[in-house]
């Protein structure tokens, strides 16, 4: 998900796309706004659903049949890709870390393969640590709780981004 997109912004960062954000104010505007409205659609719905009655039992708030792993994914893959602050982050990094004579493109990719690799390690400490306090992390109230302030946390974040410079 998140890793997918890492993995287009190392690429186009090793191929200088990112370097386009940073020199044209009109394409880092218009991405910064995408990203903006899609933080704050995605915070809205999650302080909606946080504010709904209970579900009928805690396996039906977890196990949402709804949602496919490929929905998942997408997700995820959009929220990294629709960020422009990760695109300047490639962009200010990655570039000081290309040795000379390798090609870019490769040794950008694997770069951000590594970055990867570091933030799935991350991700599997957090998922196990989580995956010890899941019954209270499967209790409703606990459940529209979090989903609720990290809502309101998420429009936060698309408000500032909308409204904040280079």
């Amino acid at each position: 998900m998140r890793g997918c997109g890492t993995l287009v912004w190392g690429a186009a960062a090793a191929v200088g796309v990112s370097v386009l954000l940073t020199a044209s104010e009109l394409a880092y505007t218009v991405l910064r706004t995408v990203g903006a409205i899609y933080l704050v659609w995605m915070g809205i719905a999650m302080v909606r659903d946080g504010l709904r009655h209970p579900a009928t039992t805690p396996e039906a708030a977890v196990d949402d049949s709804s949602r496919s792993a490929f929905g998942a994914w997408a997700r995820g893959l959009g929220t990294n890709l629709l960020n422009p602050k990760v695109g300047v982050f490639y962009a200010a990094m990655l570039p000081q870390f290309l040795p000379d004579g390798v090609p870019h493109l490769l040794m950008g990719c694997a770069l951000a393969v590594v970055h990867n690799v570091e933030g799935m390690l991350w991700f599997t400490v957090i998922i196990s640590a989580a995956g010890t306090t899941k019954t209270w992390l499967n209790r409703e109230t606990v459940r529209r709780a979090m989903d609720t302030v990290t809502g309101a946390i998420l429009v936060g974040f698309g408000l500032k981004l909308a409204t904040s410079h280079r």
